[in-house]
């Protein structure tokens, strides 16, 4: 009996398997079926040999294949989601596991991700990973991953979302490559324009960098990954989050390392020009042995502007990355639309307006501030110089009364 289940089980498996292989593309039906029937000849080694063996030494597949085929079927058994068919795993982060799947009644490609069993046993994990669901369905750009569905079977969370055929600027950077100012402006207005309108439906992103912009085939960007996302006026999450630097350090806002409650839009802006930074310069805006150093420098350290290190940069492009990351969220853009104006106007080769508005603004404060601290300091000894000033004044004004009033005399008595 014990023996039965267990052929039965293999004979599962092994279903499985050649269904994996097919459905991805790796060999062809019929491929699978020769090794298939190969697998059932008999033979006095047959008890031995599995299919995967045999698709291996028939060329059919690589070892490094099948090796990446058996964690999908091991991250996915027992995983059954109704209406959806898992392919392939396409990644996994600290929060969830992502799988490439079909929809049958739609029959297209989508992208599930599936919260682990061990965290859907807190509630803090699952009461943000249907935040997210919510919040990426209420927005609809073409230039944010779409949402389809969320929801639970079998004791797993899942959030069913758009599959982007193409990859994460990430991949990009991490190959080398540093882009030219005109190419760089290009998928970043896109980014921008995905921002400001999750801003305007009162959505934060806080986790903008390159791993969450993807690029399609036909080159569109899309702002991806809204696990951190929360709504701007969200109290409770706010104070929940109070003092947790949530973000990536490489590319986080001063105001979200200091963990601070009321992050707003301008913290998504400050990521933005980061990413940006990375993509013309080809170089993180700081770096350090450790996060805790590198977001040290975010909250200390005086950013070297991006033409100083690209000359082939405008200066428009360092004026607009400056204010982008102004450390003072005071002294960033105010909105997302002032942002767009100027990305604009720096991709038609013109100043950036708003930039400029921004740092005259933030050169007078500073220069008032400047004068205050120097009156306060100066105070004491320039009473004592108005004094004297005063009667100098004083004896001046009676020397001329008198000079007045003998030249008065002369004339009427000449």
């Amino acid at each position: 009996m014990t023996d039965r289940k267990s052929d039965s089980e293999i004979q599962q498996n092994e279903a499985e398997l050649a269904k994996l292989v097919v459905d991805q593309k790796l060999a062809t039906q019929e491929e699978v079926d020769a090794c298939l029937r190969a697998r059932h000849q008999p033979g006095e080694d047959a008890r031995n040999r599995t299919l995967a063996h045999i698709m291996v030494s028939r060329g059919v597949v690589t070892s490094g294949q099948i090796e990446r085929i058996k964690t999908v079927l091991d991250a996915t058994r027992g995983q059954q989601i109704p209406g959806y068919k898992i392919i392939s795993k396409i990644g996994a982060g600290a929060m969830a596991t992502v799988f490439r799947a079909r929809q049958i009644s739609l029959d297209r490609i989508v992208a599930i991700k599936v919260l682990p069993r061990k965290l859907s046993e807190n509630a803090e994990y699952v009461e943000r990973f249907y935040k997210e669901g919510k919040a990426a369905a209420s927005l609809n750009h073409p230039n944010i991953v779409q949402a389809f569905d969320v929801g639970e079977a079998g004791g797993f969370h899942y959030f069913v979302m758009e599959y982007v055929e193409g990859h994460t600027l990430y991949d990009e950077l991490q190959a080398g490559k540093v882009f030219s100012e005109a190419e760089a402006l290009r998928i970043i207005l896109q980014i921008a324009r995905a921002l400001e309108h999750s801003h305007s439906q009162g959505f934060i992103h806080r986790d903008v960098k390159p791993k969450n912009i993807m690029i399609t085939s036909d080159g569109v960007a899309k702002l991806a990954d809204m696990g951190l996302a929360r709504e701007a006026g969200d109290a409770r999450a706010a104070q929940a989050e109070a003092g947790k630097a949530f973000g990536t350090p490489y590319y986080i806002s001063p105001e979200q390392i200091r963990g601070e409650i009321d992050i707003d839009f301008r913290a998504d802006i400050y990521s933005l020009g980061a990413t940006l930074y990375h993509l013309v310069t080809g170089r993180v805006p700081f770096e350090a042995p450790t996060p805790a150093g590198v977001m040290h420098k975010h909250l200390k350290e005086p950013l070297v502007p991006p033409d100083h290190i690209n000359t082939k940069l405008s200066s428009g492009m360092g004026q607009l990355v400056e204010v982008m990351m102004a450390k003072d969220r005071n002294r960033r853009y105010q909105s997302t639309k002032d942002l767009l104006i100027d990305l604009e106007a720096v991709s038609a080769g013109q100043a950036p307006p708003q930039a400029h508005k921004q740092m005259d603004a933030g050169m007078l404060s500073m220069l008032q501030q400047g004068t205050t601290r120097r009156a306060g300091a100066a105070h004491v000894r320039r009473l004592p110089d108005t004094r004297h000033l005063v009667a100098y004044l004083i004896i001046l004004a009676i020397v001329l009364f008198f000079s007045l009033m003998l030249n008065i005399f002369l004339v009427v008595h000449g």
